[in-house]
């Protein structure tokens, strides 16, 4: 049976009209020295290497670039480096390997036998995250702008993507997905989610969906907003979706207005975000997805000595969820072992202390904890797990629902930790 469904993988992604332009990058990376399209393939496939290097992955195909005047070397998941290849008459290197999928898989390049950068992670995408044949594409609107008075005349853009079939006369359940700038680029994003929302749609494993993709703000000094906004533990970012985002969405697009139809989502700060803004608001917004949040001390204390802002940050929140009333939200949560230790806190130890603080209070919740650093690996492999866990059963002639934790997730322990990189004395 494995070896069939593994056929039937390739068979998929090799048919339709017009392949992918990925397929195309990979196919003149085969021949020796590369097609002579190899470079103008990747401007259609990747943004590009550039000197911080790339990892392009079709099926179990790892295409791995980048640029350096010195000969390059590539480390994969802890291994020795080995060697690249140069396209002639560039400083472009190369090296096509094949990889597990399903997993994510670490990275660092070399130039001239020194580290180029930190260990990077790429995930091996899954089935529903490549485009499928017979299967309609939905559409990105242009990019908008909007001024916010609660931000103090901060100004952010956003985009709106409708997915097929999304109801234009009772209104579309929605999602909205925090650094929506990283998300417009369809398959040469990382987590390829308009691709993988017309496959699950398609399969009916979650409605037709419209995403708000919102970039963080910048002030009219023209300051980053980003952690503000997100880090902060208040009600102002909600504030600031439902009074002022929406209302300039609905102007154009009709969204479903109960909880039980709308989702938000982000990554790091992103995630943090998009969990602060259902517990403030969970009349509003009850599905969360959050990945390698950032439950962290980057706000806490900022606004000293005015205590009416930025007074606390995401490092207070697997207490709040231990000490607080319980918010009727779904959680997917996810992090890795490689996250981030600094000055504000430790990522992976305050996600593990969220997932038990909202195991302990009986919340439906899933938590993946995996090996990857701080970057978006894990996510992008879980995506068409994670969106169909956290619209399961959803039924469009239901404005409501209780979420009460799966009978599977209620038999299991809290969550562990054991030391792996020391002695224990």
């Amino acid at each position: 049976m494995r070896n069939f469904t593994l056929f039937a993988f390739s068979l998929v992604l090799c048919v339709g009209a017009e392949r992918h332009p990925l397929q195309e990058l990979i196919e003149a990376a085969r021949t020796r020295p590369p097609a002579a399209e190899f470079q103008n393939l990747l401007g259609k496939a990747s943004p590009g290497p550039k000197t911080q290097g790339a990892a392009l992955v079709w099926g179990q195909d790892f295409l791995f670039l980048i640029e350096t005047e010195k000969p390059a070397e590539l480390s994969v998941d802890g291994e020795p480096g080995a060697g690249m290849t140069r396209v002639p008459g560039s400083n472009l290197w190369y090296r096509l390997l094949k990889m597990r999928t399903g997993v994510t898989h670490s990275y660092r390049f070399f130039a001239g036998g020194e580290p180029l950068g930190q260990r990077r992670d790429v995930g091996g995408y899954n089935h529903d995250s490549y485009p499928q044949p017979g299967i309609t594409k939905g559409a990105l609107s242009e990019k908008k702008t909007i001024r916010s008075k609660i931000y103090d005349g901060m100004t952010a853009d956003y985009w709106v993507y409708v997915s097929p079939g999304a109801d234009a006369s009772r209104g579309a359940a929605l999602m909205v997905w925090q650094d929506g700038q990283n998300l417009i680029d369809g398959d040469r994003s990382s987590l390829r989610l308009f691709t993988v929302t017309e496959n699950l749609a398609h399969q009916k494993l979650i409605p037709p969906l419209i995403h708000v993709l919102i970039a963080p703000g910048f002030a009219p000094d023209k300051r980053p907003m980003r952690s503000i906004q997100y880090d902060t533990v208040s009600d102002r970012f909600g504030r600031y979706l439902l009074e002022e985002v929406l209302p300039e969405v609905e102007k154009n697009y009709k969204l479903r207005r109960d909880a039980y139809s709308r989702g938000i989502a982000g990554e790091s700060s992103g995630g943090i975000c998009s969990f602060n803004l259902a517990w403030h608001f969970p009349n509003h917004f009850s599905r969360v997805l959050s990945t390698i949040g950032s439950y962290t001390a980057l706000q806490w204390r900022y606004g000293q000595p005015n205590p009416a802002e930025n007074l606390e940050g995401g490092n207070v929140y697997p207490f709040k969820v231990r000490r607080e009333p319980k918010r009727n939200i779904r959680v997917w949560l996810s992090d890795g072992a490689e996250d981030n230790e600094n000055r504000a806190g430790s990522w992976p130890l305050q996600n593990i202390q969220l997932a038990n603080s909202l195991k302990m209070q009986g919340y439906d919740y899933h938590f993946r904890f995996g090996e990857a650093a701080h970057n978006a690996a894990q996510a992008s492999i879980d995506l068409p797990e994670a969106l169909a866990w956290l619209w399961r059963d959803y039924d469009p002639e239901k404005t409501e629902q209780t979420y009460e934790m799966e009978p599977a997730e209620r038999n299991k322990p809290l969550y562990r930790v054991r030391i792996s990189n020391r002695d224990a004395w």
